[in-house]
């Protein structure tokens, strides 16, 4: 891919490799920055993007396909490392801490009060950046007019990548192990040749165990309402563009925000996982950068572009394909619409005893109790790094599901939004899971999954407010699915499968449960669309700026596998991401990371589940060799998780730092 020509000759760039933002308590915030070379006689505004992935190599690349071509076309783009990360100083000792909030509104101030800026900033970033840019921006920050927000949340409980439907995600564990990994790396000597040591070992000192602190709020109390702005979406005046992809695990955040934001909003969801749609997967790729400019020139520079004139909502229908592990494409139709859903019609069906899904009211009741290792072709509960993490041929969790079909599909039908299901349930235990899936039934028999929702018993009247479970109880519960654009082609069966389970996505529930339907009151609402209001304008092909030269060491490599014991039928999903080595050649850094990850359980013991995940990076340059260590181990009973875990540190081979955590924390309500 190639730098968009007309970025070259628009403005001359300058790179600022590294330079320090000094906070008013004395933490000294590294900083990379892309800006014209004539900034300070002709001021432009800054686009800020402010994460914890360490610019020197951890987003190195990234940064370098993005903010150049900002940069060229006028702004001053400025990448901030957070306290206790990368080269900057201070501790970062959990995620969006209001300290991480102040520090952004400090760095906003400070970028608008430099000679070489309009005094008007943005702030862009995807995922942690993306949250951290509208938690910042319901400050309000007098400076801060804009933001690009890439597959975040708005909804710290509900849609992150600790709890879903109120239930416990192994996600939980793999992320604590990922951020335990990046925090304790260490600075670059060739950047702090004095300070770097002492630094990295005051970050070893005071590493958080985080596994625990999201552990121990098992429910959406205060600690989870912090940064989230759902809880008040007025508190935002900027601007806000939010973007995503229905491979994303947050693609529910966009249809929310278009609801509830009450301030100039936009919105694109494309059909990708959790990349910026530059250079995502699955294709079609489009023209991030120019559209963020577009973005940017009408809220930070006053154009009149049209860019507010256009449907506030973009988004990408996915034609039906067969399951697969990884895709490179998925072939499908932009539509656009100015409110959420972009929908004409909607279809409303019951299942029925007879394994239907029917239009005419349905009665009976049906029960259902699946084998604990019913998930395994769930896939990656966030796909990030694009392996063979999407979901897989759905036919084994269908056979471990109670499903209802329709008749085969007189024409293709679009769906696009949310799919509600409504119903009393029963559990024979005092609590219990249940999961929806909604499948693409090829006449081959073949399943794809199209989307899903699930919901923890006892978050049944809201995730706010748990309530026991009392077994033998009749409950009222409503699951929305999560949103989706998808094409079910003519011929094919609308599936709708319930469990009782889905590892390695979700925690099993303290009990094993049987939960019985009360098919009478079962009703499932599905927004569709009839494919009209297509995308008027044609949103441009990805694009990445040139990037600095690398010698490639090791290359990347990413396996994802189940293994199944046959003297006990054992399920162990083992991931094996392998993020390759390589040195940047401009400074000589040499980095490497690798993970592996083990999450298992027996098919009608829920005890006996378990989750491993243990990470090896590496940085070095001749004569300085940095290995870090870390694992994860987490097993459970009926009224507890316990965690394992270790932390281990080397400087030219020899141990520098060795920390363990042994804890156990009751289960609460998950």
């Amino acid at each position: 891919r190639k730098e968009s020509s007309a970025a070259s000759d628009v403005y001359k760039r300058q790179e600022w490799t590294h330079f320090i933002i000094p906070l008013k308590d004395g933490t000294q915030l590294a900083a990379r920055a892309w800006l014209p070379i004539n900034a300070a006689s002709d001021p432009v505004p800054s686009i800020l993007e402010y994460i914890p992935y360490r610019k020197r190599d951890g987003t190195a690349i990234r940064d370098e396909q993005m903010h150049p071509y900002w940069a060229a076309f006028g702004y001053a783009c400025i990448r901030v490392d957070m306290r206790g990360c990368g080269e900057s100083t201070g501790l970062m000792l959990d995620e969006y801490l209001q300290q991480e909030l102040d520090d952004a509104v400090e760095v906003i101030a400070w970028l608008a009060e430099q000679a070489w800026c309009s005094g008007k900033v943005g702030m862009m970033g995807k995922s942690w950046g993306g949250f951290n840019s509208l938690q910042v921006a319901a400050m309000a920050p007098a400076a801060l007019k804009a933001v690009v927000t890439v597959c975040s949340t708005d909804d710290r409980y509900a849609d992150d990548i600790h709890y879903r439907g109120g239930a416990l995600l192994l996600e939980n564990f793999s992320w604590a192990s990922t951020m335990t990994c990046y925090m304790a790396k260490a600075p670059d000597p060739l950047l702090l040749p004095d300070t770097w040591r002492t630094q990295w070992l005051q970050r070893l000192e005071n590493m958080p165990f985080l596994a625990k602190q999201w552990l121990e709020h098992s429910y959406k109390d205060d600690y989870w309402r912090h940064g989230s702005i759902n809880e008040d979406y007025s508190a935002i005046k900027a601007a806000v563009y939010c973007v995503g992809g229905w491979g994303d695990a947050y693609s529910e955040t966009i249809p929310r925000m278009m609801r509830g934001l009450s301030c100039g909003k936009k919105a694109l969801i494309g059909p990708w996982a959790h990349k910026y749609p530059n250079y995502a997967s699955p294709k079609p790729e489009m023209d991030f950068l120019g559209e963020a400019k577009r973005w940017w020139d009408y809220w930070l520079k006053d154009i009149e572009n049209g860019i507010m004139t256009e449907p506030t909502i973009a988004a990408y229908i996915q034609d039906g394909v067969p399951p697969q592990a990884a895709y490179d494409e998925r072939p499908g139709l932009w539509v656009e619409g100015d409110q959420w859903p972009i929908q004409t019609h909607s279809i409303n069906l019951q299942p029925s005893e007879s394994g239907q899904l029917v239009e005419t009211d349905a009665g009976g009741q049906l029960s259902v109790n699946s084998p604990l290792t019913t998930g395994a072709a769930g896939g990656e509960f966030c796909v990030i790094w694009c392996g063979p993490d999407f979901p897989t041929e759905q036919r084994q969790d269908d056979a471990n599901s109670l499903c209802f079909d329709t008749q085969p599909m007189a024409q293709a039908v679009s769906l696009l939004g949310g799919a509600v299901f409504r119903a009393r349930v029963t559990s024979d235990q005092a609590c219990g899971q249940i999961i929806l899936r909604l499948c693409d039934v090829a006449p081959d028999g073949s399943s794809t999954r199209i989307t899903y929702g699930m919901l923890n018993l006892a978050m049944r009247a809201g995730l706010e407010n748990p309530q026991p479970v009392v077994a033998g109880q009749s409950m009222e519960i409503t699951i929305k699915l999560d949103d989706i654009g998808y094409e079910i082609p003519q011929g094919h069966k609308l599936r709708l499968a319930v469990s009782t389970a889905y590892f390695p996505l979700l925690w099993p529930a303290a009990q094993k449960a049987s939960l019985t339907i009360d098919l009478s009151t079962a009703h499932l609402s599905i927004p569709c669309h009839d494919r009209s209001g297509r995308l008027s304008r044609d949103l441009g092909h990805g694009y990445v700026c040139p990037v600095n030269t690398m010698t490639h060491i090791r290359p990347e490599k990413h396996t994802r596998s189940t293994q199944i014991n046959a003297a006990n039928g054992l399920h162990t999903t083992i991931i094996d991401d392998d993020f390759g080595e390589f040195t940047f050649d401009d400074h000589g850094l040499t980095v490497g990371e690798i993970c592996h990850e083990e999450h298992a359980v027996l098919p009608h013991d829920p005890h006996s589940a378990t989750s491993l995940c243990q990470w090896h990076s590496r940085q070095s340059r001749s004569g300085w060799e940095i290995d870090v260590y870390s694992s994860l181990k987490v097993t459970c009973d009926a009224t507890h998780y316990y965690l394992d875990a270790r932390l281990e540190a080397l400087e030219n081979g020899q141990q520098v730092h060795l920390k363990t955590w042994q804890e156990s924390i009751p289960r609460g309500f998950s």
